[in-house]
């Protein structure tokens, strides 16, 4: 059987933790963060297969594409092509000192 832990050994146990925290913190803003902008990278891949679609029936791309958005990703999309729709994105941040960065998608349907 173990003797009762002591005063300084409990307390020596709250400074790792509370010295790990950030660490931790970190590890799940940046885990959180790859969610992000692997769910705008998916969503500009629908958004460009909606304006192809739109283009197959005589469509201008652009409308199709932002309507397959998510609201929170249509801010500053960028929509061009005929033949290859191309649907760029904004990564939304978490943090406001990280870089602004875009991910793209692009689509082509039918025998064009």
């Amino acid at each position: 059987m173990l003797p009762p832990a002591t005063t300084d050994e409990r307390a020596s146990v709250s400074l790792e933790l509370i010295g790990a925290l950030p660490i931790i913190l970190i590890a799940v803003l940046i885990a959180a963060q790859i969610g992000v902008a692997g769910h705008a990278l998916w969503s500009a891949g629908t958004a460009a297969r909606a304006g192809a679609r739109a283009v197959l029936t005589g469509r201008a791309p652009r409308g199709a594409a932002e309507r397959a958005l998510p609201p929170g990703l249509r801010d500053g999309v960028k929509v061009s092509g005929r033949d290859r729709v191309t649907v760029g994105v904004r990564i939304p941040r978490l943090l406001p000192i990280l870089p602004e960065a875009h991910v793209y998608g692009s689509s082509r349907l039918g025998g064009r």
